[in-house]
């Protein structure tokens, strides 16, 4: 990795659209710290899976969960090729014409070998991390996994390496003949809202919102 990101390769430089590709280290962490869900893509049995499941980043690691009877999690000893995406929708861009309607988007793709986490400190840490993914600061306010959970539990470990990412934002792109049409056109914005948090029937009345969830 270069100072301002990371490196292109080959299978990271894309055909269409390179004007939306960029390798910035902050761009990308930025990316992947603001979703929930990665899609994992790999080969099993010479067919393509994609699997949509909970990851954590801590550094160039992304930490990625699995169940210990997984397909993924049995292949990925001693490594697994896989390709994993995060997508952030932003914006529906309508256009006056069908053929340019499009989204605002922010994504990553990471390219590499996945390989399971089998040291006890490294699967402490990535199992708090994927918790912290959800809510920041949730792994501490919660009972760790206890060697049963454990038993079931795979976490797969992809360094990032081979890592882009691609942003559309501003507006349609209509074709000049287009402007007359008498259509809308313009954007949606599309954002997360956090509604109020939602006790459990067996809360305590005595046990309070901690602060992570007021700060959401």
């Amino acid at each position: 990795m270069s100072k301002t990101g990371y490196e292109p390769t080959e299978r990271t430089v894309p055909s269409r659209s390179r004007d939306r590709i960029s390798y910035d280290q902050d761009l990308v962490h930025s990316i992947l710290d603001e979703a929930y869900v990665c899609h994992l893509g790999f080969v099993r049995g010479g067919k393509p899976i994609v699997l949509p499941t909970l990851y954590g980043r801590i550094g160039e690691r992304l930490y990625v969960h699995a169940s210990t009877g997984s397909g993924q999690a049995r292949s990925a000893d001693p490594g697994l090729e896989v390709c994993l995406t995060v997508t952030h929708v932003d914006g529906l861009v309508l256009a006056r014409s069908a053929f340019h309607h499009s989204l605002n988007y922010r994504s990553v793709v990471v390219l590499g070998t996945a390989h399971r986490v089998t040291d006890p400190e490294e699967l402490h840490d990535a199992l708090n991390a994927l918790v912290d993914q959800v809510v920041p600061g949730r792994s501490q306010d919660s009972r760790p996994a206890n060697a049963k959970e454990l038993a079931a539990t795979a976490v797969l470990r992809l360094d990032l390496t081979e890592v882009s990412a691609k942003v559309r934002t501003g507006g349609p792109n209509d074709d000049p003949a287009d402007l007359g049409l008498p259509h809308w056109t313009g954007v949606v914005p599309l954002s997360t809202v956090y509604g109020s948090p939602i006790p459990a029937e067996t809360l305590a009345p005595d046990v309070a919102l901690p602060d992570y969830l007021t700060a959401l």
